[in-house]
């Protein structure tokens, strides 16, 4: 089993380069499918889960082809008049995101297979109110063998009210209605930026959608739409991780290529913290000079703290001066990363879905597993902080939303390896 091995004592210093975000590049590739022909998608991240919804389309008739501009990675999806409507378990399985093949397939061919998806172990994310939205919009939806088994004879516009701001929900909604007929209006629609990236592209695809960036998007249905070329938004998650890792280990990280306006709740908890925030051009940079003092975390949808942020939070409130309070409002199980910290010496205790966390000076090193992408950076953060060596094992999760992780760490002074772990039965 291949494992970070982290040396711990690092203060990280100097520059990284934020790309394309994971959870806007995948349900992009998914929305080419609305379109025949060649969509080309820039800002991509060479990651795992990209390869796989590649080859999931390609499962389904489309031609991809990855190709590099300059310092820029590109993905074409060329997309056949007819499509094979049927996302298979062996894909779907490996990525949460796969999921957002199912709006698509039904506006382009009336119907869809898609396997239940697996992804990060980080609770349920139960899919009502995608059922329910379309639904609403004339699609009849069964889960049979493992399988949502959508059909719609007659897909049409309607108004429909998301009894929370589900992500997931109001993309498969909204890349359904963009060739329903008639118009639908999605009430309590989720904010995130990587949603208004996806309403940029199809726009530029010929989409009509009102009401981009807030709660209420109004969608007109049209007949058909067009390719098209399309930079993803930067990755605000991979970028905040970079700012708590500063935080943590005291250090003076400038992030480029990152819209420091997606980060102004946990930029605001880095100044909380005693660090200095820069806002820049192209990104933003993030100072700490001694400890971090302690700050409470809520997270919550966009605007609020994001919950891929709440373990780098955690990995730095470790080594706090001070006592914090972490409330988990969207997944459950995301506090698994928990037990892991603790193993390192971190003074964590959970309650539901409160956490306390009381700082200490330092960690010590030890083995542990990454749970899923964020609990993964958040354990190496911790690393970073703690005496003597941490493995940290699964790393597959790190691979599929973060690129060239320890290359970029040894780029900021870190000693953080890639080996064959002993510990682990390697």
């Amino acid at each position: 089993m291949q494992v970070l091995r982290v040396a711990g004592g690092a203060r990280l210093d100097g520059s990284v380069e934020v790309v394309g975000a994971k959870n806007s590049v995948l349900k992009l590739m998914a929305a080419t499918l609305l379109a025949p022909g060649a969509t080309t998608i820039g800002n991509l991240p060479a990651i795992s889960d990209v390869t796989i919804m590649r080859q999931l389309l390609e499962g389904m008739g489309c031609g991809a082809r990855e190709s590099r501009d300059g310092a820029v990675d590109r993905v074409t999806i060329d997309v056949p008049d007819r499509l094979d409507p049927e996302a298979p378990y062996e894909l779907v399985r490996k990525i949460r995101g796969s999921i957002c093949v199912l709006g698509p397939l039904i506006a382009r061919t009336g119907g869809a297979k898609v396997a239940l998806p697996g992804g990060d172990a980080i609770g349920t994310r139960p899919l009502d109110m995608h059922f329910a939205g379309l639904e609403r919009m004339g699609v009849d939806i069964r889960v049979e063998h493992g399988y949502v088994i959508a059909e719609a004879r007659d897909l049409r516009g309607a108004a429909i009210w998301l009894d929370f701001p589900s992500v997931g929900a109001t993309e498969n909604i909204m890349t359904a209605a963009v060739l329903a007929k008639g118009t639908t209006v999605i009430d309590n629609a989720a904010r995130e930026p990587e949603i208004v990236d996806l309403c940029a592209m199809l726009v530029s695809m010929g989409a009509q959608i009102d009401g981009i960036g807030s709660s209420t998007l109004e969608i007109t249905g049209v007949d058909g739409l067009a390719p098209t070329r399309h930079d993803a938004v930067a990755d605000r998650i991979v970028a905040g991780t970079w700012a708590m890792a500063a935080l943590a280990t005291q250090g003076d990280i400038t992030v480029r290529g990152a819209n420091a306006d997606h980060l102004r709740i946990a930029l605001d908890k880095v100044v909380q913290a005693g660090g200095e925030v820069e806002a820049l051009r192209d990104g933003f940079r993030v100072a700490m000079d001694g400890r971090p003092k302690s700050f409470d975390v809520v997270t919550l949808p966009y605007p609020g703290l994001a919950t891929d942020l709440q373990p780098q939070a955690i990995a730095a409130l470790s080594v706090s001066d001070g006592t914090s309070m972490i409330t988990e409002n969207l997944f459950e199980a995301r506090f698994m990363f928990c037990d892991e910290i603790s193993r390192m010496g971190a003074d964590v205790r959970t309650d539901g879905h409160h956490a306390v966390v009381r700082g200490r000076q330092r960690l010590s090193g030890a083995p542990v597993r990454a749970t899923d992408i964020r609990a993964g950076v958040g354990l190496v953060i911790a690393g970073l902080v703690a005496d003597g060596v941490t493995e940290v094992a699964e790393i597959h999760h790190i691979d599929r939303g973060y690129v060239r992780f320890e290359e970029q760490l040894r780029g900021l002074g870190a000693d953080v390896q890639r080996v064959e772990s002993t510990t682990f039965g390697g």
